[in-house]
């Protein structure tokens, strides 16, 4: 069984910073994109960043580069959100996803997508 766990969620204020992770459990990590998305109340899912697990290739959302970093350790099938310079805006539900294995053009859509974590909540106050 395929298993998406997120943690590192929580409260912050603005400026502070959050690490999230995403241990993959019951699939193979290698050959596949890996990315966060969020979802805010009454908005849209949208892709925040996403990597290729094989060559480590990144990219992200507009709205969060320069202060976020999407990173992974091979070793622990985890995948990792750096989030830095945190702005209220940032405040939604964060979910891990897994992409279709041997589709490495990683996008910030929910094309290709296979797999779905339960989410992390991350809230930052002014």
């Amino acid at each position: 069984q395929v298993q998406l766990v997120e943690s590192g969620g929580g409260s912050v204020q603005a400026g502070g910073s959050l690490r999230l992770s995403c241990a993959a459990k019951g699939l193979t990590y290698s050959s596949r994109c890996m990315g966060w998305f969020r979802q805010a109340p009454g908005k849209e899912r949208e892709g925040v960043a996403a990597i290729n697990t094989d060559r480590s290739i990144t990219i992200y959302a507009d709205s969060v580069k320069g202060r976020f970093t999407i990173s992974q350790d091979k070793t622990k099938n985890t995948v990792y959100l750096q989030m830095d310079s945190l702005r209220p805006e940032d405040t939604a539900m964060y979910f891990c996803a897994a992409g279709l294995r041997n589709v490495q053009s990683c996008t910030l859509t929910t094309v290709d997508l296979a797999y779905w974590g339960q989410g992390t909540q991350v809230t930052v106050s002014s």
